[in-house]
This record gives structure tokens, sequence and C-alpha cells, in this order.
């Protein structure tokens, strides 16, 4: 439409255009605007947050669920740099989300008003765009542009400031259309070149998930691989990219990986990485595949033309979008059979939890969410050692299923099950959250209750933010110092939320405990008291120690 519209309105019915159905945000007075031309569109749910960086969070999450921009609005000053944590954990995640922000008005810039900061600048480094509107009649453009840049190529955050008067103009604007996202095809030559280079390799492995990724993508690869018998491990925290029952699927890298995949990696002839960056945790500090990787041939399979030979030395890098690339992957003339039945036993038998002898053995409660949990959970999880039982234990058996920040941000976990709950009803939500990470965000589940997401929260609680603890036992044995927490009861602080909980000490009571859970709706936690001793699923503190 081209009749005059204030800012507000026009953002609004571009935000419609391009497909936007929820957003995410806490209020502020700098967008009022907007929130009025909210009220009159049904088709976009609004969903009211208790802290921005839940907000930043929330959308993160809801870009990985649908592949396209998850949109977040928050206010100026204190409200934007605390969304900042979602915005960098979708960049280096590489998701694609758009971040709105009310600012100080026009004719107050540059006096260091209220609140004021200077968007561009600040969140430049940390998104794939940043940017201010000036001028009501160009939202459109900047909206679609927006849209296009949050998902093409390598998908990232774009971060948007909106002058307080401008969203108040009314002015004649004609609406955009929605934008696609552009398909981005392999080179002919470059997928011959990788049949030859695969043909020619004896011990070749695959490492997949990143940028781009979906459903269609893992099961393309996976046939393909299949057909020829590769092995193939998943980027760190990209489990949910190939379907963990497939048979070749070889395990994840990470924090904690299988010692055999390392190996197997290690003697590995040539690398064919799909969608990921192999940043610093994939690669134990670029350590397991190096810089120049003497000996092995690299394939780098990457949408983002800057990515390639950015930090690896390529043997042959290829510049497209993961489907597409999947695709083609389906008429390619490749030889084998490789190792990957061998490497999927390895898998299984790692990602079989064995009994330990304490009072509390997380491991045997994933074996118990095993048996009970539908095959397609969503594991939502922040930074910490709790959740290295789950990544070893938990087949994730559909895309998207683990939401998890690979740049290790703490309380992501609840926030991000609000959303994924709020996009996926049908399906089962798990928010994984250690003591020290839930209390980062775990006032969303009032969220989550007033908007009637259905969730179950579990609350790893060792008394400590346990993951540094390690890293102070590695360095300074037995000098703690700065790591120890006094906690809340946890499901008494559920429940004053209005959701069920109950507290849980020892495992025969966790199944238990889970059934009575799994019988609810709505809001449920379980507060799950742990020995900081059992620090990872594959150590202890006295272990540590003693080296």
């Amino acid at each position: 439409m081209s009749e005059k519209r204030t800012g507000g309105r026009i953002l609004v019915d571009n935000l419609v255009a391009q497909g936007c159905d929820r957003i995410f945000h806490v209020p502020g007075e700098s967008f009022l605007a907007v929130l009025d031309a909210l009220h009159d569109v049904p088709a976009i749910d609004v969903v009211t947050c208790r802290q921005e960086g839940g907000v930043s969070f929330m959308a993160c999450a809801d870009g990985t669920m649908t592949n396209k921009p998850g949109v977040a609005f928050v206010t100026r000053g204190p409200g934007a740099t605390n969304a900042s944590i979602g915005v960098h954990v979708a960049m280096q995640d590489s998701i694609p989300m758009i971040l709105f922000i009310g600012d100080v008005d026009r004719g107050m810039r540059d006096r260091e008003g209220f609140q004021e900061v200077d968007f561009p600048a600040f969140f430049g480094p940390i998104s794939k765009w940043a940017t201010r509107i000036e001028d009501a009649a160009r939202i459109p453009e900047y909206v679609a542009r927006a849209w296009n840049v949050a998902q093409s190529g390598r998908p990232g955050p774009v971060v948007i400031a909106l002058p307080e008067d401008m969203l108040c103009d009314v002015v004649e604007s004609l609406d955009r259309p929605a934008v696609a996202r552009v398909p981005q095809a392999a080179d002919a030559e470059a997928m011959t070149r990788l049949a030859e280079l695969v043909a020619g390799a004896k011990n070749p492995i695959a490492i997949v998930g990143g940028a781009g990724w979906n459903a269609e993508t893992g099961a393309d690869f996976a046939a393909w691989a299949e057909r020829i018998q590769l092995p193939v491990a998943t980027a760190f925290r990209r489990q949910d990219s190939l379907p963990a029952g497939s048979p070749v699927f070889a395990g994840n890298l990470g924090y904690g990986p299988n010692p055999k995949l390392v190996q197997r990696i290690k003697d590995a002839d040539l690398i064919l990485a799909v969608g990921a960056r192999l940043g610093e945790a994939t690669t134990d500090g670029y350590t397991l595949v190096t810089l120049d990787h003497p000996g092995q041939t690299l394939i780098h399979v990457h949408p983002d033309p800057n990515e390639l030979d950015r930090v690896y030395r390529t043997d042959l890098a290829i510049c497209a979008g993961m489907a597409s690339f999947a695709q083609q992957l389906a008429t390619l003339d490749t030889a084998g059979p490789f190792a990957a039945t061998q490497a999927h036993a390895e898998w299984i038998e790692w990602n079989t939890p064995k009994p330990r002898d304490v009072i509390f053995d997380l491991g045997q409660c994933v074996a118990a969410m095993r048996e009970r949990l539908p095959a397609d959970t969503i594991y939502c999880n922040g930074a910490g050692n709790f959740s290295s039982w789950w990544h070893r234990y938990w087949p994730y058996a559909a895309y998207p299923s683990q939401l998890a920040p690979t740049a290790g941000a703490m309380g992501y976990g609840v926030p991000a099950a609000v959303a994924a709950a709020l996009r996926a009803p049908e399906r089962m939500v798990v928010a994984l959250a250690g003591d020290g990470d839930f209390m980062m965000n775990g006032q969303e589940m009032a969220t989550a209750v007033q908007h009637g997401a259905n969730l179950l929260v579990l609350v790893i609680d060792n008394a400590a933010y346990g993951t540094i603890r390690m890293h102070q036992e590695r360095e300074y044995p037995a000098r703690l110092s700065g790591t120890t927490l006094h906690n809340p009861d946890f499901a008494a602080l559920a429940r004053a939320y209005g959701g069920w909980a109950e507290t849980v000490e020892r495992t025969a009571d966790f199944a238990p405990a889970l059934d009575r859970a799994m019988a609810e709706t709505g809001l449920r936690l379980l507060h799950l008291k742990t020995d900081v001793e059992i620090i990872t699923a594959a150590t202890t503190i006295t272990a540590i120690r003693n080296r």
C-alpha cells in the first residue's frame, strides 16, 4: 500500500509482508508507535518477555527453528546492551535474526541524551549489518534488505535502530514483497574435483553442520554418505545435523568427544567440512584439524566466500548453500565403501550410558529420558558442564532438536525452550540448565506461563559454576575462589511462577519424578541436586586434582 501511514505502521505492515508471524520484546517508550500498530495486527504474535537477554535468545532460537529471521524489539541503551548477548550468539552460530532498537529522536542525537548509544558502531562488529533508519518512507527498503542479509550466504543477525520520532512520522511509502532466500549451487567443476579427491582417499571423514543447514540437507547428505559408507561427525553442538540413527554417524566434536573419534579424525587423509566453520570448540583449539593440516586434504564447503581460506589452508574450497550442495551430491559418482560401520559402532559404544557408583548419576537420567521422551524432543541448553551428559548420551534424532549456542553463552536454555515450545507446540521441549546458567534467565519462566508454553525444565544444581570450577581445579588444585554458589529452592521458585515442580536427589528417584512431570502440562521443573565431585560425564574433581 502507498497511502500515508505512521512509520510504526509501515514497519509492522512490512514485517507481515516478509512473513513475520511472531516477535519477542520488552516494551519501551522508544517504540510505542510500533506497539500501537501491532494492536491491530493479529497476524503477529507478540511475546512479552522479562529481560532483553531473554528477548534476543528467544529470537535467536526462533531463527534456528524456522531458518527465517527471528525478530526482536528492545528499547535503547540498557535494553539494547542487554540484548547484545543474543546478537553475538546469532553471529557466531550463523542464525538469521533481526533486532530492532527504539532509538533517541533524530534531533537529540550526539548529545549523549537519555540512554543514547551509537548502535551501528556498537553492534557493527558482532552483526552482519547494523544500521539506522532516518526516513520513514524508506522502511520497506530497509526491512526487505534486512531480511535478505539475515538469511543469505552465511546467515546472521541484523540490527536496526529506529529513532522514536521517525516512527511517528506520517508518510507515503510503497511496501516491498517478501524476500526469498537465493539458492547457491556449487560449481560443477568443483563437484567433479570433490568426487576425484574422495575417490583417491583411503580414510576420509566428513564434519558437518552449521550455516544454513536444515532437515532436508541432513537427509540428503546422509543418503550420499550412506551410499559410500563415509563416516560423518558433527561439529560442536550441531548433533542434530545428521540423524543419530544413520549408520554413518560417527559422533560429535566439541568438548569431551569420543577419543576414538578424535583419533579417527587425526588419522584421516581427507576431511570434508560442510557448513562448519571448524571453529575453536570443534577443533579443540585448532589442534584436531590444524591450520595447514599436513598429510590431510581439506575440502571446505561453506555459503560465505569470506569464510573459505580465511583460517585454514583449503585444498578445495566450494562456495555453496547447504541445501543445493547436498542435493548435488545425490548425482555425484563417488568411490567407496569406507569405514562408516566401525565408526558408527564406536559411537554407539560411547553413546550408551553405563552406571556409575554415585548417588546421582546423570547418565542414567539420560537413559531414563531415552526410554520415555519422544525421539524428536527438542533440547535447549546454555553453557556448562551439565550439558555434556546430554551431548554424549542423547541421540538427537530430528532437525532441529539441539538448540545450544556454539558461542558458549550462559542463560540460553530457558528462553530458547520458550521460543521452541511456542514454535512447535506438538513437540516435547526440554530446557537444560545448570544452577548458575539457570539464574541468568530463569525469570523467563514467567513468559512461558503467560504465553502458555508447554516445556520441561531440568535444573542441574551442583552449587557451583561447574565449568569454571573444573578449570580452576586443573590450574590451581584445591584452591577454591569465586566458584561456589548458594542457591534458592528452584522447585519452590518454579511453583511461585505457576509451574509444577519437584526436587530429586537420587538416581532412583529421577524416573518416577520424570513420569509425574510428563503427566503434567505447561511449565514443569525438576530440580536435580547433584554432587560437584562428579564434574563431567567422564571425570571427577578428585581425578582432576590428582593429575
